[in-house]
């Protein structure tokens, strides 16, 4: 037995299940509904295309499953969707003009911000040096837009070597290899300061993806689908993943954050990046979901 939900104009839901497809645009027509979300995983041959064609012939809206999730929920579902979905589903596209106004807009800010922040960089600094012994920057190779691998500067927030014994690993709740001073940088977010010279460099965006680092990208690449999409466009220092999800130190945490980063790439825009950037500064103040 089939269930169909119809969604009412006036925002009423109702489920009324059927044996089939049969007299589904009549129904839609007589309940008066204006949309008909199709979410059907197995598509071949279960489709009622002639009673979906008679529905959008009748100027009611067919919309696909996935689509409709994404404009609930924000995010795709990596597990769900296929690439003909990616393939004719609209979005994606970087013009000339909206590539333009993002590299413009990251130049403005970033330099602002660097001329802003030099007081608190030197006091950051200062802060570093006092608490432990080491350099204050932090360097580390990640892969940027294009696959191309780039350094990637932060405020040394964990002691010196801290990846000497155990290797690359992510970072955990109450992570012991985090300094006095670096519990205090992180919890403010910091350490991301210095990541505006990646940005002035063109490596980095203020919005977009967080970027990963090679280890991790090839282990993750072999388990997640369209893992890879993530590096169509560059890195962000913060991005729609972080202000939607908390910290991720999983795979299963890598697959939802890509939900989210897959729906940017998607839908990314000027708006969007001062939208992510005004709900970011809410996030640092209020102090949550570092790590």
């Amino acid at each position: 037995m089939e269930s169909l939900d119809f969604s009412y104009q006036q925002g009423q839901t109702e489920t009324i299940c059927k044996k089939d497809y049969d007299g589904l645009c009549e129904l839609a027509d007589e309940l008066d509904i204006k949309k008909v979300v199709v979410a059907i995983k197995e598509r071949r041959g279960a489709l009622p295309l002639k009673e979906l064609v008679k529905c959008r012939v009748k100027g009611i809206d067919v919309i696909e499953g996935t689509s409709f999730y994404e404009m609930l929920a924000g995010k795709l579902i990596v597990d769900q969707i296929n690439p003909a979905w990616i393939i004719f589903s609209e979005g994606f596209y970087k013009s000339r003009t909206k590539r333009f106004f993002k590299r413009s807009t990251d130049l403005i800010i970033s330099l602002t911000m660097l001329i802003l922040f030099l007081p608190l960089i030197l006091v950051t600094a200062i802060l570093i040096k006092i608490d432990s012994t080491g350099p204050v920057l932090f360097s580390q190779e990640r892969v940027g837009k294009n696959r191309k691998n780039y350094m990637v500067y932060k405020f040394r927030s964990m002691v010196e070597d801290a990846e000497k014994q155990s290797g690359p690993v992510w970072a955990e709740d109450n992570d012991k290899r985090i300094t006095r001073a670096g519990r205090f940088i992180r919890s403010w977010r910091l350490d991301e300061i210095p990541q505006l010279w990646n940005v002035l460099k063109g490596e980095m965006s203020l919005v977009g993806p967080r970027p990963e680092r090679e280890f991790f990208v090839k282990k993750l690449e072999d388990i997640i689908p369209y893992f890879g999409q993530r590096f169509s466009v560059k890195p962000g220092i913060t991005g729609w993943a972080q202000v939607c999800y908390r910290y991720g130190a999983s795979v299963e945490d890598a697959v939802e954050k890509l939900n989210y980063d897959l729906f940017y790439i998607k839908n990314m825009s000027v708006f969007m990046d001062l939208m992510i950037l005004l709900r970011t500064i809410k996030i640092v103040l209020f102090g949550k979901g570092a790590r």
